[in-house]
C-alpha cells in the first residue's frame, strides 16, 4: 500500500535533484495523484484508447513504466489477443514494485516482461500501442526526437503512440496563471507551500517541459499522419499520435 507523500515536507538544507529512488518508490501513487490534476482519468483513457488500437500478435510496451499503472489499465481494457506487454523503466526500485504489481494485479493471462533498461536504447518491435506516460519529460531535450522517431519506426501501421507530458506556455501570461492554478490544486491536496516549492527546484534541472504546439510539430516530423490533443487539464496534456 502507498504511503503518504512526506518528502519535502520539512526544509532541506542542499535540495538534490529529483530521482526516482526508494523513498519516491513508496509514496509514488500519492505523490502523483495529488500533484498532478487529471492523471487518474488519463490512466484509465489511455487503457480505453489502447483498447481501439492493439492488434493480435503484437507487442504493446509501457515506457518510463514507474509502477505499472498504464500497464493494468490496458490489460483491463484490451480484449484483443496474443498481446505481449512490456514494461520498461531505469529505476530498478520502480521495476521491483512494478514486477509485483503486475505479477499480483494482471487480469487477463496475457504474457508480459518487465525490464530495467534505458528506454533509449530498448529495442521496439512489432509495436502496436507504445505508451510514454510523463517519461519524456526527463529526458535530455537533444534526446527526445530520436525516441520519438525510433517509436515511430518499431509501430505497426494504424498502431499508436499516446503520450502524456507536463507542458510550457508561449505567453507567460499564460504560463503565469497555469502554474497558479496548479500549485493552488496541490494546496487543495494538502502540500504546503515548503513542499510545493522544494518540489519544484528539485525538478527544476530534470523536469523540462514542451509546448503543446512543439509537440505536434515533433510528432509530425517524426513521420505520424495524425496528431491529437485528448486531454488537458492546467499544465498536463496528453496526445495520441496514429502511423499510418
Amino acid at each position: 500500500m502507498s504511503q503518504y507523500d512526506t518528502i519535502y515536507q520539512a526544509a532541506h538544507e542542499q535540495l538534490v535533484d529529483f530521482t526516482f529512488d526508494q523513498s519516491v518508490v513508496a509514496v509514488f501513487p500519492d505523490m502523483i495523484r495529488r500533484s498532478v490534476p487529471g492523471y487518474e482519468t488519463i490512466i484509465t483513457l489511455l487503457g480505453n484508447l489502447a483498447s481501439q488500437y492493439a492488434q493480435e500478435q503484437s507487442h504493446i510496451y509501457d515506457l518510463g513504466c514507474s509502477l505499472g499503472a498504464s500497464t493494468l489499465s490496458m490489460n483491463r481494457q484490451i480484449n484483443t489477443q496474443n498481446i505481449h506487454y512490456i514494461a520498461v523503466d531505469n529505476s530498478a526500485e520502480m521495476i521491483d514494485q512494478c514486477r509485483t504489481n503486475l505479477s499480483t494485479q494482471i487480469i487477463t493471462p496475457q504474457s508480459f516482461e518487465v525490464r530495467c533498461e534505458d528506454i533509449l536504447t530498448t529495442p521496439l518491435e512489432n509495436a502496436s500501442v507504445v505508451v510514454l506516460n510523463f517519461t519524456l519529460q526527463f529526458l535530455p531535450p537533444e534526446e527526445r526526437q530520436r525516441l520519438l522517431t525510433k517509436i515511430y519506426q518499431g509501430l505497426n501501421n494504424k498502431g499508436c503512440l499516446i503520450l502524456s507530458e507536463k507542458i510550457q506556455f508561449n505567453s507567460s501570461a499564460q504560463q503565469k496563471r497555469m502554474t497558479q492554478w496548479h500549485h493552488h490544486f496541490k494546496r487543495a491536496n494538502h502540500y504546503s507551500d515548503l513542499e510545493i516549492s522544494q518540489k519544484r527546484k528539485a525538478l527544476d534541472n530534470v523536469l523540462i517541459p514542451d509546448s503543446i504546439d512543439f509537440h505536434h510539430q515533433r510528432l509530425s516530423d517524426c513521420g505520424f499522419h495524425s496528431v491529437d490533443t485528448w486531454f488537458q487539464c492546467h499544465n498536463f496534456a496528453s496526445f495520441i499520435a496514429i502511423k499510418t
